[in-house]
């Protein structure tokens, strides 16, 4: 089995609880919902097992109300397997199939069938699976959302919430407590409505969150392509772990999803459509975030909330960024870093005011200045941070003196695993 364990971004820059919202209304609507569901289901099974039965063996029976296009859509979507349920040499389902073989009168049969179809009304009114869970024969427009918050079992719990996890927070941090959430929603429904556009008229029931976190990861990709993923190899016997970045690991799972889906259709248990329509969506919609500047201003009101100096220099500096008079934000604060070097607040702006005139070079070069000044104020993570940010904006010429430091420092705190990869993979 092959399973995410972190990534190298594990701290934001504020407390994730937009990240936390999702995973506690999952767990909580989880504790709440999945008894009655497991209650409903063999009833809900057992009447649609003896309507489908009863329509195929006797064609000439009416079924009624909600029933009709049901058994119509089942009957059109089975093929061949409708006439073996027809066949009178076919084996008993249960007591109930044995019995109703027996019956000859037309007025009885349709008597039952009309019982059946007014039992199925009934359980499809009560089912939280028929009610909140999508389904793509009659998608209802709350379960676009509902159906992202039940979760079929422990497991199934377990799984989407550790991928919410690794995804979510990074990227709350990064898009902000405003279109972050507005993202994930919207991502979730469309997943569903790619999966649904794949199996049209169907009425097996999805629910769960893997199509949202699906698309988390494919935005992940799109924002932190370089970033290494810890992986962990296990079976009974064995157990590995290793890094991947992001650019390789993450469409080779695509690749997978849309593998299994094309080989298994909508007959898997498992959402691959949901998967790929998710993954894609992610992927467009951070580029999109991206190219319309929605991201770099969210980047702007989160550090606008930080608790920066009061120097008056970057003060002034914020005011002007607030104005888009980048040109005279950055000439103020070179000559503000000019006189003070380890200034972080101020070269935490300069950093901005650099990647939003789009000049990496001079985004680097300053990238490289604030590692330093990290460094020398003891800020290892924050170093580290730098460094990472550095490297995934492209750096390749990272100062010799500055990049020992660093492993220095993350040696020091005991990050092994982290300064073993930069030796053997230096900038």
């Amino acid at each position: 089995m092959l399973t995410p364990i972190r990534h190298e971004s594990m701290r934001g820059r504020r407390w994730p609880v937009i990240t936390f919202a999702p995973i506690g209304l999952n767990i909580l609507i989880f504790l709440i919902s999945h008894g009655p569901i497991e209650d409903q289901a063999p009833q809900r099974a057992e009447v649609r097992v003896h309507l489908i039965l009863l329509a195929a063996m006797h064609p000439e029976l009416k079924p009624s109300g909600s029933a009709t296009e049901f058994v119509d859509t089942i009957k059109k979507s089975v093929g061949d397997a409708w006439d073996q349920w027809a066949a009178p040499s076919r084996k008993a389902e249960d007591a109930w199939d044995a019995q109703i073989r027996q019956v000859q009168d037309p007025t009885e049969l349709q008597q039952e069938l009309d019982n059946l179809c007014q039992e199925f009304g009934t359980v499809e009114q009560a089912s939280i699976l028929d009610k909140y869970a999508y389904v793509p024969a009659h998608p209802r427009l709350l379960s676009y959302f509902s159906a992202n918050f039940l979760q079929s079992g422990w497991i199934h719990l377990i799984g989407n919430m550790w991928f919410l996890w690794l995804a979510e927070f990074i990227l709350e941090d990064t898009w902000g407590r405003v279109i972050y959430p507005i993202f994930y929603l919207v991502a979730g429904a469309a997943a569903l409505q790619f999966y649904g556009w794949c199996a049209h008229g169907s009425y097996v029931p999805l629910i769960g969150a893997p199509g949202a976190v699906a698309a988390l990861m494919g935005a992940f990709l799109v924002r932190f392509p370089k970033m290494k993923i810890e992986m962990m190899f296990f079976t009974i016997f064995y157990r590995r772990r290793f890094k991947a970045a992001a650019y390789w690991l993450l469409p080779l799972w695509l690749a997978m999803e849309f593998f299994y889906g094309s080989a298994f259709g909508t007959s898997s248990p498992v959402a691959h459509w949901a998967h790929v329509g998710g993954f894609l969506f992610g992927m467009a919609g951070a580029f999109a975030l991206q190219q319309s500047g929605l991201e770099q201003k969210a980047n702007d009101a989160i550090e606008s909330k930080l608790s920066w100096s009061g120097d008056p220099e970057v003060v002034r500096t914020s005011e002007a960024m607030d104005q888009n008079k980048l040109d005279e934000a950055a000439s103020i604060l070179q000559k503000h870093v000019a006189a003070n070097p380890n200034s972080a607040d101020a070269l935490n702006l300069l950093q901005q005011a650099h990647w939003r005139r789009s000049d990496m070079p001079a985004y680097q070069q300053v990238t490289i200045q604030l590692c330093q000044a990290y460094l020398k104020n003891q800020d290892v993570d924050a170093a580290w941070r730098a460094f990472e940010e550095y490297h995934n904006a492209g750096g390749d010429k990272m100062p010799a003196a500055t990049w020992l430091e660093i492993i220095r420092s993350i040696e020091s705190q005991q990050h092994f695993d982290r300064a073993v990869f930069r030796i053997r993979a230096p900038c």
